[in-house]
């Protein structure tokens, strides 16, 4: 599916897909093609892309590729995804420790559009930090 999405092949492509978007969040999905975690978060991506096309839209950076921002954003796990609103980046508290991004793949395709909706209608209201609809904490998971 990541063949669908549009990719960002430099430093300079993320940073003008930060810069040029004025009203809708910028979803970037940092990894590789080839990853099985990218590759269901991917699949999840794209089902969706259409129907948040309003208010967001979705760019995939391969960290081979454009190892810029893997230093800067700590970008050491397989899967990452990142949203930013009008140049800045939003945090979104997931309730795992790490505000910053997700970090594992999201394969529920209503899950994904409520967590984008939700940083939309946070990031619009000029909040920094957002709360996830859903915890993701692992003590729910014994």
């Amino acid at each position: 599916m990541s063949y669908f999405l549009p990719h960002l092949p430099s430093g300079w492509h993320v940073d003008q897909a930060i810069l040029s978007e004025e009203d809708r969040v910028v979803c970037l999905r940092f990894g590789h093609d080839w990853d099985s975690q990218c590759m269901k978060m991917d699949e999840t991506l794209y089902n969706i892309a259409e129907r948040v096309q309003n208010f967001a839209v979705i760019y995939l950076v391969d960290i081979t590729q454009v190892p810029d921002f893997n230093k800067m954003y700590e970008l050491y796990d397989p899967c990452t995804l990142m949203f930013f609103y009008r140049n800045k980046h939003i945090m979104i508290d997931l309730g795992t420790g790490n505000n910053n991004k997700i970090n594992w793949a999201i394969d529920n395709k209503q899950e994904m559009i409520d967590i984008i909706e939700t940083v939309y209608r946070g990031a619009s209201k000029g909040r920094g930090l957002v709360v996830s609809p859903r915890d993701y904490s692992t003590r729910y998971r014994y």
